[in-house]
């Protein structure tokens, strides 16, 4: 378990001192994916490097375990820093040595034995699919394959949490979902807490528990992925599914956004609708899907005759929040760039 409590960073002093982290708060519990977003500038790279202690917090706790490590002297942080393994944006690998090569040097640092070394370089390159790539250079290894390598290492010390700092920036969509798998089956097989920084909404959607929004340094908005697909009001939930399908919808009486608000939305809810309404109901547009376990997703729906009221009840009946295209969602005051179109 990892917790970041009132973390702020500021570089410079004075009139000239910058903010960057302002009072940040939030926890990723044992076998949870968190993931943390925003836009460029927001602070994501400065929180991965205080989270691994690489810079020191102005002020604030990073809680692994229930020790702060922000209070540790230097020689106690390095034996307390092997509990947060890192994943790169960019591999980190060195050219010149071999995928086995580079995962065993947390190993050598330590001063592991060779025999104890090669066991344990074997069993990780075994766990990440790469144990017939043992012996190839970085530049032998696709981009996939070299991140993976990078996990490896940085399960070496078999950490408790690990930090997942862009980590699937630049990779094509499949080494993407395959990284996001491997992921997954570590959180699961070896009980990590896992903090996934990136920019990549659809990624979020794919490996994330939970997720917060960063912004001018500060967490704007957070919680977990079904709980915030699921609310309305919700920017991040918007920005997490965009409203694809509303955009192209021509607004106008009869055109109307659903969205997936409730536990048990039953799978025949279109015929229900229309059934309730006496009125044709037709799907314009749907994005639906399965994600933890449960259904979320939403629909643009033409409906004829349009009562407004009526459709609004049915719909609350069924689970679902309704809205006519067109008009705005409630107002966040989140960045466009991450705003989803509704």
């Amino acid at each position: 378990m990892i917790s970041i409590e009132r973390l702020t960073k500021v570089y410079g002093s004075g009139p000239s001192a910058t903010v960057v982290l302002d009072g940040l708060d939030f926890r990723v519990g044992t076998g949870e994916i968190f993931a943390v977003v925003g836009p460029s500038g927001a602070g994501k790279s400065t929180l991965a490097q205080c989270v691994n202690l690489l810079e020191r917090p102005t002020s604030g706790s990073v809680v692994v375990n229930g020790e702060n490590l922000s209070q540790l002297s230097e020689r106690r942080l390095r034996v307390a820093r092997r509990r947060i393994g890192t994943i790169f944006q960019s591999d980190g690998l060195y050219g010149r040595r071999t995928a086995a090569q580079n995962v065993a040097l947390p190993l050598e640092y330590l001063g592991v034995t060779p025999a104890e070394s090669r066991t344990r370089v074997a069993e990780l390159l075994d766990r990440v699919g790469l144990s017939s790539r043992a012996a190839h250079y970085p530049h032998q290894l696709s981009g996939g394959q070299r991140q993976r390598v990078g996990i490896a290492r940085a399960l070496a010390l078999r950490p408790s949490v690990l930090l997942s700092d862009e980590a699937t920036s630049g990779l094509d969509p499949e080494s993407t979902a395959s990284i996001v798998r491997l992921l997954k089956e570590l959180r699961d097989d070896l009980d990590l807490s896992i903090l996934f920084i990136t920019h990549e909404m659809d990624t979020v959607l794919q490996v994330a528990d939970s997720v917060a929004r960063l912004e001018h340094g500060r967490i704007t908005e957070s919680g977990r992925i079904v709980d915030l697909l699921r609310n309305p009001d919700s920017a991040l939930g918007r920005s997490l599914r965009p409203a694809r399908d509303a955009a192209v919808a021509t607004p106008g009486a009869g055109t109307w956004f659903v969205s997936y608000t409730g536990t048990a939305v039953p799978a025949d809810w279109v015929l229900r609708l229309a059934s309730e309404l006496d009125a044709s109901v037709s799907i314009l547009g749907a994005s639906i899907e399965t994600v933890a376990g449960a259904t979320v997703g939403h629909a643009t729906l033409g409906v004829t005759p349009s009562d407004p009221g009526r459709i609004l009840a049915a719909a609350l009946a069924l689970g679902l929040h309704a809205r006519p295209v067109g008009s705005a969602p409630a107002a966040t005051g989140v960045a466009p760039e991450l705003e989803s179109v509704a």
